[in-house]
């Protein structure tokens, strides 16, 4: 078969897209398509990959489906590779390997990461494990082999990795996607490279001498991504707000105050839900949660700028006209004295309020992050000699694998000028 011919044949066998990412990529026809038609699915064109960083970066409204159907565009490449240098991967394991891919984050809430654990105390992954249980028993046990490589427990460790590992798909899309639409270009990392890289040995993943650079690179681009973008202190105090806001709404909701809102979110704002209560009762759960987006969230942000709750209102008036808080962070605890001052002032300030109230106002916590774990499941470099040794091992390279943690403190300016 010609060049043409060959080429012309695999166009047949998928689905173009044209993603302003990677250009035109394809979506294997079958089975992976159907999953992408799918309600279910569909629902991810309403998360925003990156919650509420559009208020930094203006450019960052993509979704969670645009980084699925990236990632499954990585998946392929990733498998192709693989088979041209002698790997093994049937058509059954690669379809398997996409299908983990494109759901590997069907469970993601609205905003994200940010509401995580605010409505629902159950984590992505589990709620994304759930739902491709509930599709397997949708297309009659067609994904068994998906779930598999997803929870790790299929036979071809690689093929996990290549879904969630410190070098993953998942990874190497989010860097180079989030990057584009916010425009910070530390986040450019050389994914193309990356993936002609990589190679299997003894059924594990690895990166081949040639590609440690673009490793590196990845790394440092991940860390700068963290602090620039992901944990961007303007970025923080917007979800730090949209957290507090729903806190109240909560809160208010279960002293019986009546508070307009989609029903999809009035479900879950109503009671604490656990992973025992979607375990117990899976598909009518999944049904809930899959009515739940961004949509629902900002309706309700903005009905509730009218709300005869003075905190609320003040709160949610202040997300939707972007008067957002001060985000000060530290390397080490705010001290006690600081914080009395804080809250006298608060106080003054905002008239009588229980105490309560004042933790809305005045938000404690801490974020940390690493630009590489020893600890788990490592990055392997095979070496031109026959060796594989985790990259920690390797001297001529100071990964940083330091676990780096900043306190934050968050609050209204108008007070503390």
């Amino acid at each position: 078969m010609n060049g043409f011919m060959k080429t012309t044949k695999l166009m047949l066998n998928k689905k173009i897209l044209n993603d302003p990412v990677y250009g035109f990529i394809g979506v294997p026809r079958g089975l992976v398509f159907e999953l992408v038609e799918h309600p279910y699915f569909q629902r991810l064109r309403r998360i925003k990959q990156l919650s509420l960083t559009h208020y930094v970066y203006p450019g960052a409204l993509h979704t969670r489906f645009h980084h699925a159907l990236g990632a499954l565009h990585l998946m392929t490449e990733a498998i192709e590779v693989l088979r041209s240098k002698g790997t093994e991967v049937t058509e059954a394991e690669a379809e398997a390997v996409f299908i983990a891919i494109l759901l590997h984050d069907i469970g993601h809430g609205p905003y994200s990461h940010t509401l995580e654990n605010t409505l629902i105390n159950v984590s992505h992954e589990h709620i994304s494990a759930l739902f491709m249980e509930q599709l397997n028993e949708e297309f009659d046990g067609r994904l068994d082999l998906a779930i598999q490589i997803f929870k790790d427990d299929y036979k071809k460790k690689f093929l996990h990795q290549l879904v969630s590992s410190q070098l993953d798909m998942d990874r190497l899309d989010y860097l180079n996607r989030d990057s584009f639409f916010t425009g910070v270009h530390e986040g450019v990392i050389g994914y193309d490279r990356i993936i002609k890289m990589l190679a299997v040995n003894d059924g594990e993943l690895v990166v081949e001498q040639k590609g440690i650079y673009s490793v590196e690179k990845f790394l440092i681009a991940r860390r700068l991504m963290y602090w620039q973008v992901y944990l961007h202190k303007t970025v923080l105090s917007a979800e730090q707000m949209l957290i507090q806001a729903l806190l109240r709404a909560k809160t208010l909701v279960r002293r019986g105050v009546e508070l307009t809102m989609p029903d999809s979110l009035h479900f879950f704002i109503s009671r604490d839900w656990t992973a025992e209560d979607f375990a117990g009762n899976r598909k009518s759960m999944l049904e809930h949660f899959a009515l739940l987006d961004d949509h629902d969230i900002a309706f309700a942000i903005k009905y509730w700028m009218n709300s005869s709750d003075r905190l609320l209102s003040y709160l949610c008036e202040a997300l939707v006209n972007r008067r957002l808080f001060r985000l000060q962070f530290s390397l080490k605890p705010f001290s006690e004295s600081h914080l009395l001052m804080l809250r006298a002032k608060l106080s003054n300030w905002w008239g009588e309020a229980s105490p309560g109230d004042l933790s809305h106002l005045l938000i404690l916590g801490a974020e940390s992050n690493s630009a590489y774990s020893k600890s788990k499941d490592e990055i392997k470099i095979l070496y031109k000699d026959g060796r594989v040794e985790p990259l920690s091992m390797n001297s001529e390279y100071n990964i940083q694998a330091k676990l780096v943690k900043k306190y934050f403190l968050c609050h209204p300016k108008e007070p503390i000028r």
